[in-house]
């Protein structure tokens, strides 16, 4: 049976500020950018999100809500600085840690015997560490697998510590809404609904080839979810798997010509950043369109290289679909795989035949 935490730092960049500036604690605090150029809300203190102020909502937005919100700019280099000192306590507890991003990872603590091997006495001492070395609060779930410790992660917060432990899953799964299952997102969640799925014990009734005819591949992922099973391993070397770049302009850009204008640029800086990355494989390239009514959309197509004309035709399939004015717009390439790359490298160095 593995142990598995999933750490998550609260409101991580609004925490570090208020960890400098102890003022800002209990006023409405977002970080993000700034709401005359567009900007969104990166995260929020408990006191904005009082007000119904989330991540990923326009800041302009978020200053109706709250018009003495104190906003922000993010200071990334200092984030990094926190986020190395806590990733520093996590492998002083094992060396099995698969960061997410700056302010979460799992932990896999199976052979750790620190503690007596008590997972729950591991994450009370990751919290209380974080907390004395860099004023971070953290919340940490306990779980068989990794499904289930970061749901236990959101379960309490802030300043939690929730453990399911092998014994509850079975009734703590049963209970769980459809929408907390790993990869449900509102369309999902809404067609789950639609077909009287509210909760993993009605998931289960569902026979799994009417999964597969409804959700298709992913029909088999929520059956395994709805019974917690989650094999996944902490995975200490993440692979890349895409590369991008994008824009929110400060005025719509009004017609298809504009954005095919505003392409040129994009591109560019998409060129500089696959050189900083080494040049790595690539097996498609995509382009990202947000409408001013905040529908979004993607076009992608299969490529062996980066290809400027076809981000132009991507443009001009994606904007159809909307066909109004556009307030971001995004390319990109979707990286090969190691395993796929090696079999490149593979067919490419084998011998022609017929000599």
């Amino acid at each position: 049976m593995r142990k598995i935490l999933h750490a998550d730092c609260d409101c991580f960049y609004a925490a570090v500020e208020m960890r400098d500036d102890p003022s800002l604690k209990d006023v409405p605090l977002a970080i993000g950018g700034r709401p005359e150029r567009r900007g969104v809300v990166a995260t929020c203190n408990y006191p904005a999100r009082q007000f119904g102020i989330h991540s990923a909502m326009p800041m302009a937005r978020a200053l109706r809500l709250c018009p003495h919100l104190k906003v922000l700019s993010p200071d990334f280099p200092k984030y990094r600085q926190v986020s190395q000192q806590i990733q520093a306590i996590f492998h002083q507890l094992t060396p099995l840690v698969e960061p997410l991003s700056l302010d979460e990872a799992y932990l896999d603590v199976s052979e750790v015997s620190r503690f007596q091997g008590s997972a729950t006495w591991m994450a009370q001492w990751l919290k209380q560490e974080i907390a004395a070395h860099t004023g971070i609060v953290v919340s940490v779930g306990v779980a068989p697998n990794k499904f289930l410790a970061k749901i236990a992660s959101d379960w309490d917060k802030p300043d939690g510590l929730y453990v399911i432990a092998p014994a509850e899953t079975e009734s703590f799964i049963t209970d769980l809404p459809v929408a907390k299952l790993h990869g449900v997102g509102p369309a999902t969640a809404t067609k789950l609904s639609a077909l009287g799925i509210e909760t993993c014990a009605d998931l289960r009734q569902q026979p799994l080839d009417k999964l597969f005819d409804q959700f298709g591949k992913f029909g088999r992922r929520l059956h395994e979810l709805a019974h917690g099973i989650d094999e996944r391993p902490v995975n200490v070397t993440r692979e890349r798997k895409s590369i991008s770049v994008e824009n929110t302009y400060e005025r719509d850009l009004p017609n298809l010509a504009a954005c095919q204008q505003a392409l040129g640029e994009l591109i560019e800086k998409l060129d500089d950043r696959i050189t900083r990355h080494g040049h790595p494989g690539i097996a498609k390239q995509f382009v990202k369109v947000r409408f001013d009514d905040f529908t979004s959309t993607t076009q992608e197509t299969g490529a062996r290289g980066v290809v400027h004309a076809r981000f132009q035709a991507l443009m001009e399939s994606a904007w159809q679909r909307g066909g109004r004015p556009v307030r971001l717009l995004g390319v990109g390439v979707r990286l090969l795989s190691a395993d796929e790359q090696r079999q490149l490298t593979l067919f490419e160095a084998w011998p022609e035949s017929g000599d």
